[in-house]
């Protein structure tokens, strides 16, 4: 019976299981999105979130932590340098899934996985969200003109009243 283990074992056994956690998450620290996936994708969220978590703290004993996991290198200086700086002030939440759709072969899904912090689309699009097209003219028209009497009107009933 599997009462209460809720991980997803992916098919594969412990060893293998690990291994492809491993190199998906070195792949996703040196390329910052790759596509796989969905069960692998979240599988990778939480086998790689709490490294970037554990890297905020750049101590002797949390890099021989994540370089337990990881065994590269090259990944662990990208995830104790460029990425622990840029996610210093977040409180979680690191990666992104995106799902694309089905693959034409088996018909698994497909996703992107993604850090958050990195994607300059995303960021790019935040930023126009907060411009509106709708009819701004007329808004800027109005807006002065309906606070131009408001304040004009003091101003005009004090200066017969001084005189």
């Amino acid at each position: 019976m599997r009462h209460n283990k809720k991980f997803n074992h992916l098919g594969r056994t412990a060893d293998h299981r690990k291994a492809l956690l491993a190199n998906l998450a070195i792949s996703l620290i040196m390329h910052k999105r790759i596509t796989t996936t969905v069960a692998k994708a979240k599988a990778l969220k939480t086998y790689v979130e709490p490294l970037i978590t554990r890297s905020k703290e750049d101590t002797t004993n949390s890099r021989r932590v994540v370089f337990r996991y990881l065994q590269n290198k090259e990944a662990l200086k990208e995830l104790f340098g460029v990425i622990s700086a840029k996610v210093a002030d977040r409180p979680g939440g690191y990666t992104r899934i995106i799902k694309l759709g089905f693959r034409q072969g088996d018909a698994a899904q497909i996703c992107f996985i993604e850090l958050v912090d990195f994607d300059e689309n995303m960021a790019k699009t935040a930023a126009k969200k907060k411009t509106t097209r709708r009819s701004r003219k007329s808004n800027k028209a109005e807006a002065p003109a309906a606070e131009a009497p408001a304040t004009e009107a003091p101003a005009a009933e004090e200066a017969p009243a001084a005189e």
